[in-house]
């Protein structure tokens, strides 16, 4: 797999997962939650980062991690490679404590900051290791409602105001809210993800995908067609009727299947639209999705017995995928 895509900007709000290599443990006592509590608190004061909520498990943790400076990648960097050098100098060992790298989902604040927070409070209670999440003292969640001292590196102000103006107020309503996803109510937040990396409503998931336009996708993103900002179907056959001075109605007639410049548009709004071989079909005079892939087939046996055509293909291509 390749390095994943990390989209940083001023502000950008991430769900950080980290778990232990094999999922081992990666806290095997008290004293190693702290002292990852004092790197994280650590990066917060050097780098200016905010940590909204945050759990600490037995073999994984979570953060809602906030970069005011687009900085998530040497954050990350340094805390788990910090945290991985004391666990390996503490207990004698070597190599790798996380599995693979971290996954940070990009979240969309004004949106699920607040629900994702309750998930990643309520992590105890789904793994059955206490009953109610004010009893696990690895969170912040007992800080949140009153029920243990404040972290100066967390950030409780900006979720408690969702939920009223005086302090004692905004503390009892959020510990009602948590409760009621004890109850099972609320649901998950990550069940609404797109592509694996983004959580937001559709306006939120057009600016990111603007941002990564025109760069690698990785493997990361699952459904990294879906996730890209798609040329149109149109834009690409006016592309490639301009380069072959041809009209693009006649490029769309099925009548037209010898004709090298609607083999290219095929295979370009195949490759690059999004859509499926049938929706390519329907574009092109109602084509069987098998003949969508034949077309591309043969287009690429021209194109080796051709350097011409290999060279205004080319041309056309780099367009398409600006």
């Amino acid at each position: 797999m390749g390095r994943p895509l990390r989209i940083e900007y001023p502000g950008a709000l991430y769900h950080i997962t980290s778990r232990g290599n094999e999922r081992k443990e990666i806290f095997l006592d008290d004293e190693d939650r702290v002292k990852l509590s004092e790197i994280v608190k650590d990066y917060h004061t050097r780098y200016g980062i905010l940590i909204h909520a945050y759990v600490f498990m037995d073999n994984h943790y979570h953060l809602l991690l906030e970069t005011p400076k687009a900085n998530l990648v040497k954050v990350m960097h340094g805390l788990n490679g910090g945290y991985t050098g004391y666990f390996n100098r503490r207990y004698g060992r070597s190599g790798h404590l996380f599995q693979g790298r971290y996954r940070g989902i990009l979240v969309e604040k004004d949106t699920y900051l607040v629900s994702l927070s309750q998930y990643i409070h309520l992590n105890p209670v789904r793994a059955k290791i206490v009953d109610k999440p004010e009893k696990y003292p690895w969170s912040s969640y007992p800080a949140y409602i009153g029920g243990a001292e404040e972290e100066e590196w967390v950030e409780y102000s900006w979720v408690l105001s969702q939920f009223g103006n005086a302090k004692s107020e905004t503390r009892r309503e959020y510990r009602k809210y948590v409760e009621e996803g004890v109850r099972g109510k609320g649901g998950n937040p990550l069940n609404d993800l797109h592509c694996q990396i983004v959580l937001g409503k559709e306006a939120f998931r057009k600016k990111i995908k603007g941002m990564v336009k025109g760069k690698p996708l990785s493997n990361e993103i699952v459904d990294r067609k879906r996730f890209r900002e798609n040329p149109l179907p149109d834009h690409i056959i006016r592309l490639v009727a301009r380069a072959w001075k041809a009209d693009s109605e006649a490029i769309m007639d099925r009548r037209n299947k010898n004709n090298i410049a609607r083999k290219v548009a095929i295979h370009f709004v195949q490759r690059y639209s999004g859509l499926t071989n049938e929706e390519v079909g329907k574009i092109f005079g109602g084509l069987h999705p098998s003949s969508i892939s034949k077309a591309s087939a043969r287009l690429k046996q021209a194109i080796a017995c051709d350097k011409k055509l290999l060279g205004l293909v080319e041309e056309v291509e780099s367009k398409v995928k600006v």
